[in-house]
């Protein structure tokens, strides 16, 4: 339905379409599989997540309205509209877990996931006119994810923390006020490199505790790594 939507008031092309569809069936095949292994059965889905789910559908557009501007011009206002909207749900679905007391593992997990994909999206739009640096805002929390499965101490649990969390939400408002063209050239590179910077420094500052408490050789155990990005609902 929201594909059809941006079709009719922004004239969604071929890609967008395609991106769009391909995005629909991955999440419904990626929320089913974690929904039958890490869900109870006897559990309502809960307002929490249907807010995510909600958010998710939003990110789809602007997944499809990005695709699109690799093969045409994509309307900066029905994009920004979006991504602003995504963004400010980001806050409400953690609080509507926690005031129902629907908090969970799925939950935080979800949004954290559906937060590190909207980030990837939006530093590709970005990476179009301002060059492939910034693409490394939106991948670095996927690298650290592969890094883990390769030192899996990497995956190891971190203390919740308000510095992660506001770093984390620089990268979303910098990154849209940047792709709506919000700022003239100039201070709109420093505020991305500025974001990246904080970003880096959040990264290193996680990856140093979690150094400093691994288990010795032969005793780690290998974990899904789940590094909070976003604030997360817990």
């Amino acid at each position: 339905m929201l594909l059809l939507l941006l079709a009719t008031v922004t004239g969604l092309g071929t890609a967008g379409w395609l991106t769009g569809l391909v995005f629909t069936v991955a999440t419904w095949g990626v929320l089913t599989r974690a929904l039958f292994r890490a869900w109870p059965g006897t559990v309502p889905f809960g307002p929490a997540n249907a807010v995510t789910l909600a958010r998710t559908t939003l990110v789809g557009g602007v997944t499809a309205l990005v695709a699109d501007l690799f093969t045409g011009r994509t309307p900066v206002v029905a994009l920004a509209a979006l991504t602003t909207v995504a963004l400010v749900l980001d806050a409400v679905d953690g609080r509507v877990a926690r005031r129902t007391g629907t908090s969970s593992p799925f939950g935080a997990r979800f949004d954290m996931e559906v937060d590190a994909f909207l980030i990837l999206v939006l530093s590709v739009q970005v990476a179009l006119s301002m060059g492939v640096w910034v693409l490394a805002i939106g991948a670095m929390r996927y690298v650290f994810v592969a890094a883990a499965r390769a030192r899996p101490w990497l995956g190891g649990p971190l203390p919740p923390s308000t510095a992660r969390k506001a770093v984390a939400a620089v990268q979303g408002v910098v990154l849209l006020v940047a792709g709506a063209g919000a700022l003239p050239p100039l201070p709109a590179y420093a505020a991305v490199a500025a974001a990246l910077a904080l970003l880096v420094w959040s990264f290193a500052r996680d990856v140093r505790r979690l150094w400093r408490v691994r288990p010795p050789k032969g005793e780690g155990r290998r974990r899904t790594p789940v590094r909070d990005t976003r604030a997360s609902r817990a």
